[in-house]
């Protein structure tokens, strides 16, 4: 199904293209890093480009030692929390960091609180195109939240990436963001104006 990008209407949303969640990192996702090759050249695209970013403080509830179920990452001021240097940046125009209240767990970059969805309204945004780490959390949390705050979500599957904690959580995640209304395509399947 060919997606034409409307410019003034859409933009790219990368989510958490953090060093923590890369090959190596503390959270790694497998073959994370491959995504970059399809998101890099998107990055030309449009002229809104988006990207989400964990930025826990020390103590968040979401680490082991406060009982959840992460070993601590992308913890601010830290390396890890760093955008990956394949990522790249050069049209990169809003960044909305996520996970910075010590109590709350936040896998969503569209809440009341980090208030992205207006920010992107703001600038005439009415439609995003998603690609990021990890499919069945963060991507799936933002989609969801992105479309309950009235965005249409288009999810470019060839540019995100799942850990699969247990067997079926990616197409599990797939099937939820399409019964919420997400469209799911490929990037070859945006076309030009």
């Amino acid at each position: 199904m060919p997606v034409t990008i409307n410019p003034e209407k859409d933009a790219l949303v990368i989510i958490d293209p953090q060093v923590c969640f890369m090959p190596g990192g503390v959270l790694a996702v497998p073959q994370g890093n491959e995504i970059f090759s399809v998101i890099n050249p998107l990055t030309h695209r449009f002229r809104v480009v988006a990207a989400s970013a964990d930025w826990h403080p020390p103590n968040h509830v979401s680490f082991k030692e406060r009982g959840g179920p992460w070993l601590p990452h992308c913890v601010q001021m830290r390396e890890d929390a760093n955008f990956t240097p394949e990522l790249d940046q050069s049209n990169l125009s809003m960044v909305v960091r996520k996970g910075y209240n010590p109590e709350k767990e936040q896998y969503t970059a569209f809440d009341e609180v980090s208030r992205f969805g207006d920010m992107l309204k703001a600038r005439g945004i009415s439609r995003i195109f998603v690609g990021g780490v990890a499919t069945d959390y963060c991507v799936h949390d933002s989609v969801i939240g992105a479309l309950k705050e009235g965005l249409d979500v288009y999810v470019l599957l060839d540019a995100i990436k799942g850990i699969n904690v247990h067997p079926g959580d990616i197409e599990h995640a797939l099937e939820d963001m399409r019964e919420h209304g997400a469209k799911l395509i490929t990037s070859k399947d945006i076309v030009e104006k």
